[in-house]
């Protein structure tokens, strides 16, 4: 696995990680929404860029269902917003 594999699975990583540090009741929803996404975007590219199997697949596979988690959270907030 070359460079941009290694750093795109690393960047589904680190959008756990900040899920686990920026969780709780007055959490910002709208910066955890902004930082998914920008990671999220950031990995996919690198997983594209890496053209090795793995490091595409498992990178489009993790960042694509952090991409995911993050559209679903988007509907809840929109939906519990008046």
């Amino acid at each position: 696995m070359n460079k941009y594999g290694g750093i795109s699975i690393l960047m589904s990583v680190l959008s756990v990680l900040a899920l686990f540090v920026l969780r709780g009741p007055n959490a910002n929803g709208h910066l955890i929404i902004a930082i998914f996404s920008f990671f999220s975007g950031i990995g996919i590219t690198l997983a594209i860029l890496s053209k090795k199997l793995i490091a595409v697949t498992l990178g489009l596979i993790l960042n694509g269902g952090v991409l995911v988690y993050t559209y679903l959270l988007l509907i809840a907030f929109g939906i519990s917003e008046p």
